[in-house]
């Protein structure tokens, strides 16, 4: 049985050169610092990884480098997202090889009027069929042309004994998802807007963006409610909420990563056709961290 994916995780960002090539020193880098954080392990390949900018090679040579450099505690979720079952699972395969502790996967999206129930089911479990690595279903319809995992999908998914959880990155189903999945299925938050609210409804963890850049922080707000201090929680939550909103809500990947190079890790830029972040964005993000009272 694979390490139950409690506490706070990081979905990495991928670090490039100026030219857009891949700086994975700086990753390394970056993989080295969260080591010594309160990290329980990190997602690749996701959103903030910027997981459709990259070639399949690459995608291989990101997930090595964070495999090869984290803590020896620390869990790996790679993202094997992909419009067909086939190439999933190569590419799944090949994560496994790795070492990954999980695959996450998110829906097929090219389709996306013929993504109904009961192909997601049949996509979802052929893959896990497939592979030996436990898999973790990723709702994030804004990723994916807007297609939603419906309850029904999830809990026939989780009747699958490869697929294991879910990462919930939607807006405003993480009560709905994490009360009404089976007991024993992993359930994460994916934004730091429904964290709280997600371990409240019975959740172990989350993906956090922030984590990129505050790391002990957003521990810290996990640790707050594990030991039922749950007023230090609710605040130090607020503050970090209102964080979001300016950094990853307002700027997407570019803000994560101007954040993190704000405080002591390597952002740089997204890569093309995201945009590096703008002057004016970068002040409001200055002033968002000044004003943010993480000390809570």
């Amino acid at each position: 049985m694979s390490k139950l994916c409690t506490g706070v995780f990081s979905p990495i960002t991928t670090t490039f050169n100026p030219d857009g090539s891949l700086n994975l020193e700086a990753l390394k880098e970056n993989v080295l610092k969260y080591a010594r954080t309160p990290l329980a392990g990190y997602l690749a390949l996701g959103s903030n990884g910027e997981n459709k900018s990259l070639t399949w090679d690459e995608k291989i040579e990101v997930a090595r480098v964070i495999i090869e450099n984290k803590a020896p505690e620390q869990i790996v979720m790679a993202g094997s997202i992909f419009e067909s079952t086939a190439e999933t699972i190569s590419f799944a395969k090949e994560m496994e090889k790795l070492g990954a502790d999980y695959i996450t996967l998110l829906s097929p999206c090219y389709f996306k009027s013929m993504m109904k129930d009961e192909v997601l089911i049949k996509y979802f479990t052929d893959v896990a069929s497939a592979v030996d690595t436990p898999c973790m279903l990723y709702n994030a319809p804004q990723f994916c042309g807007g297609i939603a995992l419906s309850v029904n999908v999830i809990n026939e998914c989780a009747k699958h004994p490869n697929i294991v959880g879910i990462k919930d990155s939607s807006s405003g189903n993480m009560e709905k998802i994490a009360l009404s999945a089976p007991e024993g299925f992993q359930v994460l938050s994916g934004s730091i807007n429904t964290f709280l609210s997600c371990l409240l409804n019975g959740g172990i963890g989350g993906i956090i963006s922030l984590a990129n850049s505050t790391p002990e922080v957003v521990c810290r707000l996990y640790d707050y409610f594990m030991d039922g201090r749950y007023e230090k929680a609710a605040a130090l939550n607020r503050e970090l909420i209102k964080a979001n909103l300016s950094i990853s809500g307002k700027y997407g990947v570019a803000g994560v990563k101007y954040a993190m190079d704000k405080n002591g890790y390597f952002g740089g830029a997204p890569r093309l056709p995201l945009l590096p972040i703008s002057e004016d964005g970068k002040k409001a993000i200055d002033a968002c961290l000044e004003a943010a009272d993480f000390s809570l």
